[in-house]
């Protein structure tokens, strides 16, 4: 009934949001993703078994936000982990800028799924809530991908879709819409989440100036590692 209800919504405010959205998307800062290496090793003077860290995912996980990607998610909750658990923990980040989780399950889940890994963190939702994804393929594409890592022996996770409703960047009834599309497929991403027996984490983190980004979209540095420092509070649980 809410997914039907937010249709409607679209419906009576399209005159409205949909010329904000072109002059939204004509308008906005575009920031590059993150340079450097993809991969690294988190406390590696630390001794006992090291810790696999795959994190998986779109603009986030490229790196869009900070400029070299030791500021980005993957090498913060590396660090976040390794500080936690006392071992040292290689981290590889797999991200696209814009991508959906039916694009990466097509294009970049080959590249990582004959790659050791422990424990990997799926983090999409924003491209698409903006692309109007169904709830039923969301569901669908996350479940597969996490039953392709779990089949190779993988923990999963997945993060919790990004709060839209307070990307600074958006106008206020883009921020409204897009927001409440964010919640939808989130609600479905929690429970396939328990169906599965994995991991849901939604996002704990202050959308003040200071963590986001001069785009008003993505995380700054500050807030790529709080949010790091919050999801290995509960990851480190699992390893």
């Amino acid at each position: 009934m809410r997914t039907y209800v937010w249709w409607a919504k679209l419906l009576v405010l399209a005159p409205l949001a949909l010329p904000l959205a072109v002059y939204t998307r004509r308008t906005a800062l575009r920031l590059p993703p993150a340079e450097g290496p993809q991969t690294g090793v988190a406390g590696a003077e630390k001794t006992g078994e090291p810790l696999r860290l795959l994190v998986l995912g779109e603009s986030t996980v490229a790196g869009v936000g900070v400029t070299i990607t030791s500021f980005a998610l993957a090498a913060q909750l590396a660090e976040a982990l390794t500080a936690r658990t006392q071992r040292p923990v290689c981290w590889r980040a797999c991200g696209e800028n814009g991508i959906t989780v039916a694009q990466a399950r097509s294009r970049l889940l080959p590249e990582v799924l004959d790659q050791p890994t422990d424990l990997a963190l799926l983090v999409f939702g924003v491209n698409d809530t903006t692309h109007l994804t169904s709830v039923h393929r969301w569901v669908a594409e996350q479940a597969a991908l996490a039953e392709a890592l779990h089949a190779r022996g993988v923990k999963v996770a997945f993060s919790g879709v990004p709060p839209l409703q307070h990307f600074s960047a958006l106008p206020w009834l883009l921020r409204y819409l897009l927001g409440g599309r964010g919640a939808l497929l989130d609600t479905a991403l929690k429970r396939l989440a328990g169906r599965l027996g994995v991991r849901h984490m939604p996002i704990q983190l202050e959308f003040s100036q200071a963590y986001l980004a001069e785009d008003g979209f993505h995380p700054s540095a500050l807030g790529y590692r709080v949010w790091a420092q919050n999801l290995a509070e509960r990851m480190s649980e699992d390893v």
